[in-house]
This record gives structure tokens, C-alpha cells and sequence, in this order.
């Protein structure tokens, strides 16, 4: 079996989609995307194409190797995105070969179900109360919001006890059962997140992710001295050489790779090991399509420190197209009592409505996330 052709599809909302072709018709999906930098990934892949077109699909481990060591270049977003969504096809394609999920190529399921979390805070969080208790209703059992808006390096204690009081909305709300992530988004500088740390300690938070931008990772050791909460961090790191040193430190409790971003399901798989090795747990980043969520899904089911999922239902990322818009059979994300049965049909699980893709890539976007500005001028982190 040889690879064909690969055909990109940059869809509503954020979203860029990859299609690899076999001589033996059997096609593979990946997400190959940067949110924002859409068009700068398909370059990438379209660059890489030419390692790619006429080889054996099977060969997952090789091609991996050439496409990240074969550029003396290598590492960050954008090249480490376009290997992922490169890697999540083939591995389609592998699983599709043998009519098995992946993750029963990859040492079979250690679980029957993976909890999920959803979001009920956007970039300026507003009325979460009433939207956590909305998502407990409706079955689950952990919510996810942004804790700030933006902040300065120090900042004033008002956006501080805003923030607190956002939290004691959510926990008086849901009660004291229900996992609230705490997402700072690297808006935080050090300083400020010490402060929100202490502070947000008595409200339990099932974590707090990205206090810091991950190129300040060395402040996590200080920040953990003011907390008992479990910290997160990850969505914005890049293959198992830029958790190692994080990794050795022991200073987080929870990592969060993106299998769109962090170079594909093996890798990740890899980077979860390694977690597990430390004692740390993996919660992977997904704020993206229905290719990365399954992406994310197989490597859950087969991970036993992958203790919850993202997913991006209805968050505020998405406007006027979701994840399910792009499936023959939505139903394979059925949340029930806050879980995702594990995806069981080969390869990926899911079948990708093409006939919509093409629709929707005829539309398009331009998405770009926002820049903030603060109030004296200078630039804030988003």
C-alpha cells in the first residue's frame, strides 16, 4: 500500500482537516492546525508532502522520524502541528487496515469510558454560575473556566477578588462534588498568580492550568508553594524533549499535550508514558474538531493516567459550526453522566462526513484569536 495524494480543508470554525489517500482506497483524517495560523500549517504540510506521497502508510514510527529529524529545523507549533495531523491520518489508515480502533494497536483498552469536561467561561467570564449549573444538569460532572481577564505583570486586588468571586459563584452553584478547572491561559504573570493561587485554594478547583506561559515553567516550582491544587500546564509544549525537563522537575501534577500540536497519537502516547513514569497525570488539551477529539479519545482509552478529556461543545471558540456538524454519526460523542464511551469502530472511530467538509471549506475562515491591550497601552497576553 502507497500513499496517494493529501488533500487539506480549511472548514468553519477555526479548523484546517487532512485527507490522505492510498493506492488500495483506503483514506485516513487528521487535524493538522495552529488556531489562527491555519494557512501557515497547510505550507507546512504541503512542504512535507514530498517525504510523504509514495510511501508505505504502516510505517508510522519512520515517517515520524523523517518528517521531525529530517529538517534541520525542527520543533514548535507549526511544524510539530502539520506532523500531527499527518501522523493522526496514518494511523487512521493503519487502524482501518486491520479494522481495529488504534488504541488496540497500541496495547489495548485500559478503560471502558473517558470522563469529559466542558467550558462555561469564555474569554471574559460572565454568569458562570448559572452555566455551570446548567452543564451539571445536563450530566456533567466537571466544568472548565477562564479565571481573569487580562493582567498586568502586578495588577490591581480587584480583578483578583473578581475572579475569586466568579469561583465562589461556580462552587455554591455545583456544590462540592463537581471538578471546576481553572484555566489562567498564561495571562498571569508570576507575580499575580501566587496571589490567585493562595486564593483560590479553599474553593478546591480540580486544577489550575497554565498559571504561568509555559516559557516561565521554572516559576511553577515557586507558584506550587502557595497552593495544595493540582497544577496543569502543556497545551503549548511540543513532543516528549519539551516535557522531559518539566517532567524531571516534579513541578505539575497534570500535563496537557494537544494531539493536534504535540506530534500526533504516538507521540503523545510516548509523553504520557513518560507522565506516568513521575507520577503525573494527563488531561490532553482539545479545544478543537471532531479528528482531534477522537485523536485525543484513543490515546485516553489505552492511557491509564489520562484522567479527563476536553471537548468543545459549545465553547465559545466555535461560532456557527461545532464538531458534530462534520460527522456521518454524531452519536459516537454521546456524553452520558459526564463520560464518552470508548470509540470502537477502526481506525479513528468516527466517520467524517466528507460531503460537508467540502461544503464548509468552500466557505472557510479566518479565524485569528483576539489582541488584547492593557490599560496603559502595552500588549497583554490573550
Amino acid at each position: 500500500m502507497k500513499i496517494t495524494n493529501l488533500e487539506l480543508f480549511k472548514v468553519p470554525p477555526r479548523w484546517l482537516f487532512l485527507k490522505v489517500e492510498t493506492d488500495e482506497g483506503i483514506t485516513g483524517w487528521g487535524e493538522p492546525v495552529v488556531e489562527g495560523k491555519a494557512d501557515t500549517v497547510a505550507a507546512a504540510v504541503k512542504e512535507m508532502s514530498g517525504h510523504i506521497i509514495g510511501q508505505d502508510p504502516m510505517r508510522i514510527e519512520d515517517m515520524f522520524q523523517v518528517l521531525y529529524r529530517g529538517g534541520f529545523y525542527r520543533g514548535g507549533p507549526v511544524l510539530t502541528s502539520a506532523i500531527s495531523g499527518i501522523e493522526q491520518a496514518l494511523w487512521d489508515i493503519k487502524g482501518k487496515f486491520y479494522n481495529a480502533p488504534i488504541y488496540d494497536l497500541l496495547g489495548g483498552a485500559c478503560r471502558d469510558r473517558t470522563r469529559v469536561y466542558c467550558w462555561i467561561g469564555g474569554d471574559r467570564p460572565s454568569d458562570v454560575g448559572e452555566a455551570a449549573k446548567r452543564q451539571v444538569e445536563a450530566g456533567f460532572t466537571a466544568v472548565k473556566m477562564n479565571a481573569t481577564e487580562e493582567m498586568h505583570y502586578i495588577d490591581s486586588y480587584s480583578k483578583v477578588d473578581a475572579a475569586l468571586a466568579r469561583i465562589a459563584a461556580v462552587r455554591e452553584a455545583v456544590g462540592g462534588d463537581v471538578g471546576i478547572g481553572i484555566d489562567f491561559h498564561g495571562r498571569v504573570h508570576k507575580s499575580m498568580a501566587k496571589i490567585l493561587a493562595k486564593e483560590l485554594e479553599p474553593f478546591r478547583p480540580m486544577f489550575i492550568e497554565e498559571p504561568v506561559l509555559p516559557e516561565n515553567n521554572e516559576a511553577l516550582k515557586e507558584i506550587a508553594r502557595y497552593t495544595s491544587c493540582p497544577i496543569a500546564t502543556g497545551e503549548r509544549m511540543y513532543t516528549r524533549w519539551g516535557f522531559k525537563e518539566l517532567l524531571a522537575q516534579g513541578i505539575v501534577d497534570i500535563i496537557q499535550p494537544d494531539l493536534s500540536h504535540a506530534g500526533g497519537i504516538l507521540e503523545t502516547r510516548k509523553i504520557a508514558a513518560m507522565a506516568e513514569a513521575y507520577d503525573v497525570a494527563v488531561a490532553p488539551h482539545c479545544p478543537l474538531g471532531p479528528i482531534a477529539l477522537a485523536s485525543c479519545l484513543q490515546l485516553d482509552t489505552c492511557s491509564p493516567n489520562a484522567f479527563i478529556q476536553e471537548q468543545s461543545l459549545g465553547i465559545h471558540y466555535n461560532q456557527g459550526s461545532d464538531l458534530l456538524d462534520y460527522l456521518k454519526d454524531p452519536s459516537v460523542f454521546r456524553y452520558e453522566d459526564g463520560y464518552v464511551n470508548n470509540l470502537t469502530g477502526p481506525g479513528l472511530g468516527i466517520e467524517v462526513n466528507e460531503d460537508k467538509v467540502r461544503e464548509m471549506a468552500a466557505i472557510g475562515h479566518d479565524w485569528k484569536n483576539p489582541v488584547w491591550r492593557q490599560e496603559d497601552g502595552t500588549v497583554a497576553e490573550w
